[in-house]
Parts: C-alpha cells; sequence; structure tokens
C-alpha cells in the first residue's frame, strides 16, 4: 500500500521544525510526501525547500494566494499513492501515527481511517480550555465521530467521489468535507493511537475569534443547522426564565441545573487532567468559558449566514441539510 503524506501551510515558521522533525521520526514512514504552501513570507518555505533537498519522495509546491482547500485539493492531484494521509503543519505527529492509520486499512480495508487528535497546553489557560471542548479518546463515538484533516487518511478514489475539498469555503473545509464522504457511503473506521498534537489559542481574544469563525463556516455553508438552533433556542429559554424569575425566583433553578449537567464532562475532565489547584479553578472558569464561546458562534453563525453564499453547495447531498446530533 503506498501511502502518500498531504499537506499545506502558511507562515507555520515557529512551528514548523517540530512539525517536521515528528514526520522524520515516523516508525513507518510515508512513501510520498506533497506539502503546498499557500505563499508564506516568514520563511516557512525555505525551511521546506532546505528540509526536502536531495529527498526526491519530498515535492514540495508554492500556490500563493491557495487556501486551505485549494492546497489540499493540489497536493492530493499531485500525489501519486492509493491512499492520502492528511496532517496540518504546526502539529507535531506521535511516533506511530502514520502506522496506527496504515494498520487502520490492513486491519478493515476501510475508505477512511480516522485518526485522533489531542491539544499540548502550555499555560494554565490552555489546560483549561482544553478541558471544555476536547474530549478524551474514550469519549468518542466512532460511528458520529468526524475527524479533524490534522488527522486522517482516505483512499484518493475517495476523495475524488466527495468532489475534494471545498475551495470556496475558507474554514470549516474539513468538516464540509467530511460530509461529503459520508454521502459517497464510505467505510471508516477510528484509530485512536494515530495521534496528532497542536498549540491552544494562547488567550480568550484569539480563542474566541477562533470559535467565531468556526461557526462562521458553519453558516456559510449551512452546517450544523440543528445544533445553532439549538442554542440560539436555549439562550432564549433561558432569558425568558431569567424574566420570569424576577417574580418566582425559584425559577432561576432551571437554568443552573442545565449549566451544571451541560458542564459535567467538562469537569471530569478537569479533575482527570489537572492538579487539584488548577481543577478548583476550573469549576468556576469553565462555565464562564463555555458562555462566552457560545455568544462567539452565535455571532459567528449570524455573520456567517449574512455574508455566505445565498445558495451553497450542501453540505449533504441526500438532503442538503448537514448535522449531527446535537
Amino acid at each position: 500500500m503506498k501511502i502518500s503524506l498531504i499537506s499545506t501551510l502558511l507562515n507555520e515558521a515557529p512551528h514548523l521544525r517540530a512539525s517536521l522533525d515528528s514526520l522524520d521520526k515516523q516508525t513507518r514512514s510515508p512513501d510520498e510526501v506533497v506539502i503546498v504552501d499557500g505563499g508564506s513570507t516568514d520563511g516557512s518555505l525555505e525551511i521546506l525547500r532546505a528540509w526536502a533537498d536531495g529527498r526526491p519522495e519530498i515535492r514540495i509546491e508554492s500556490r500563493p494566494g491557495a487556501n486551505i482547500s485549494a492546497g489540499r485539493n493540489v497536493a492530493i492531484g499531485l500525489a501519486t499513492g492509493d491512499v492520502i494521509a492528511v496532517t496540518d503543519f504546526g502539529c507535531t505527529l506521535d511516533q506511530g501515527w502514520l502506522a496506527a492509520l496504515a494498520e487502520g486499512f490492513d486491519r478493515a480495508d476501510p475508505d477512511v481511517v480516522m485518526g485522533f487528535y489531542a491539544p499540548d497546553p502550555q499555560t494554565r489557560f490552555e489546560r483549561i480550555m482544553a478541558c471544555l471542548n476536547l474530549p478524551d479518546a474514550s469519549e468518542i463515538d466512532p460511528e458520529s465521530f468526524m475527524p479533524s484533516s490534522r488527522s486522517v487518511a482516505f483512499r484518493k478514489q475517495t476523495w475524488e467521489d466527495a468532489g475534494g475539498y471545498p475551495e470556496w469555503l475558507a474554514i470549516g473545509e474539513d468538516m464540509y468535507f467530511n460530509f461529503r464522504v459520508l454521502d459517497t457511503g464510505a467505510k471508516r473506521v477510528f484509530a485512536p493511537d494515530a495521534m496528532v498534537r497542536w498549540r491552544l489559542r494562547p488567550d480568550l481574544r484569539s480563542t474566541l475569534r477562533q470559535y467565531f469563525r468556526y461557526a462562521e463556516g458553519d453558516g456559510k455553508a449551512r452546517m450544523h443547522p440543528r445544533r445553532h438552533a439549538l442554542r440560539f433556542g436555549t439562550y432564549a429559554a433561558a432569558t425568558g426564565i431569567a424574566a420570569l424569575a424576577v417574580r418566582r425566583p425559584w425559577l432561576l433553578a432551571l437554568p443552573q441545573a442545565g449549566v451544571s449537567a451541560r458542564a459535567m464532562p467538562s469537569y471530569k475532565r478537569a479533575f482527570n487532567r489537572l492538579d487539584p489547584q488548577e481543577a478548583v479553578l476550573a469549576l468556576v472558569a469553565l462555565p464562564v468559558l463555555e458562555f462566552l464561546i457560545d455568544l462567539a458562534k452565535m455571532a459567528g453563525y449570524v455573520s456567517g449566514r449574512v455574508t455566505g453564499p445565498d445558495n451553497p453547495p450542501p453540505a449533504s447531498r441526500r438532503s442538503g441539510v448537514a448535522d449531527l446530533k446535537p
């Protein structure tokens, strides 16, 4: 089985050497590497070319202005392997990452092997944020899991059948691609040992901007409509209950119970992952962070619906509506 590893990058010089080192240390090396640079100005392209010098199995392409979807499509189009492994430079790969993906193909003969990913938090803020929306592998339902394109492999034919990555969508492109893959009827398997690690956003402002952009991509592509409707409905209901609670204070127990139930998975992660002092801090911080992120998501979704195309290609070819369980 010939595996082509493809990736894209733009201005990743601070993290690029660590990514390349982790690729060089793989216990199962890719048969071919194709990397597309989207027009870096920080020396990333020069680092790539120096790393690839004298290694004919590595191909570096410069495509200034290409977004991540276009870069991936270019790289996959140039790749000659029957299986395409995808990651993002800026991440680091566990030594057995590619071997675990390859084993998934050998074991079950699927069309897609879904790797996993974990944060590499360096600060207290990052460690607490990692507890909020980043589950452990034991929490994953392989049937409904939607992989990130920082850790996935698929047959090249599957990419062709799905129509490639959506070049009209600047963010959320891997989720859109996932829905298209599901529409092909592709057989998928989960490989939790195929692990990729990456740094979270370092502060609250950049974190909120990230989630705003994720939701904006959902709005532009009309993805996860029920999930976003549920979020808006929940906050509308909570606002109504708060107004009624002026005369009936006991009603405040309802949203408080809802907040506690929603925060429970995050609390469990916090007590499993953090030291006692940080875990206690997380008890207070996590609901506040979740509220702020919800606001960013709602604003982003509205922005995406307003600024996105009037009739975007549906993420799901079957129904025109894409969603997971809320």
